[in-house]
């Protein structure tokens, strides 16, 4: 799943992410078990992506909308019968309208986070819950520091594209937005990437890559691949990322 803010700079295709992203809704299930929904309980699902995990909540007899920021997985969510909505989490427009809100690896995703939590917070109903699973500090960590050595000077100009915190630090965030925190962690999920490496950054490093000509976008592909081939891939050439969760539940 994912929902990147409009100015993150992220683009999707429905079909790159079935094909080379399949994992993230796979690897969600443990956190939609956390949030435990239950036959007829509203809930929103922030950052839908293409309604994998959605349709799963749905089936568990919840009546489920989703939200995304990208037209294209929205387009994927509604083809497969899923309440889907083009929406920026930053400006959520709901109040006390759901029973629980979950997100699969979406929030890292979403700038501003103290809005998307106000917004969350507004939108369930007392005693209702947040639940979900996104990037933590040191998530990717190796790829990033790749991509930032290929780029050299363009990428110090401006911020990562992703919000990775610590446990404390999203804490913090959860108890200063009128939450009640129940639990929350990280933990190293070093993740096969079953297409390859560089099929993972085409798909999810558009923020890297957005700005280089597509004649530079190819050699810099090539280059963070070969950095990052000694410490992600194995002798018999699979490809593992370095992937640090951070997984929450709390109440408002």
């Amino acid at each position: 799943m994912s929902d990147s803010s409009p100015d993150a700079g992220q683009r999707w295709s429905a079909e790159l992410y079935a094909e080379h992203g399949a994992f993230v809704p796979q690897l969600g299930t443990d956190a939609l078990d956390l949030l435990a929904p239950q036959p007829g309980e509203r809930i929103l699902d922030l950052g839908c992506g293409d309604g994998t995990l959605t349709a799963e909540i749905a089936a568990r007899g919840a009546r489920v909308t989703g939200i995304d920021a990208s037209p294209e997985l929205i387009a994927a969510a509604r083809a497969k019968g899923i309440d889907a909505r083009l929406a920026d989490a930053r400006n959520l427009t709901f109040e006390a309208e759901f029973d629980a809100v979950f997100s699969n690896a979406a929030l890292h995703w979403m700038g501003e986070p103290d809005r998307v939590l106000a917004g969350v917070h507004r939108a369930l109903v007392p005693r209702g819950r947040f639940a979900g699973e996104f990037g933590a500090h040191g998530n990717v960590a190796a790829i990033c520091t790749a991509l930032l050595a290929v780029l050299g000077e363009r990428a110090t100009a401006r911020p990562l594209p992703w919000y990775f915190p610590t446990p404390a630090e999203y804490a913090d965030r959860l108890s200063a937005n009128g939450f009640t925190i129940e639990r929350i962690h990280a933990f190293p999920r070093p993740t096969p990437l079953r297409t390859g490496m560089r099929a993972w950054l085409e798909t999810f490093a558009s923020p890297f890559l957005g700005e280089l000509a597509e004649a530079e976008r190819g050699a810099a592909l090539d280059r963070a691949v070969a950095l990052l081939a000694p410490s992600l891939r194995d002798a018999s050439g699979n490809w593992t990322a370095d992937y640090v969760r951070l997984r929450f539940s709390a109440t408002r």
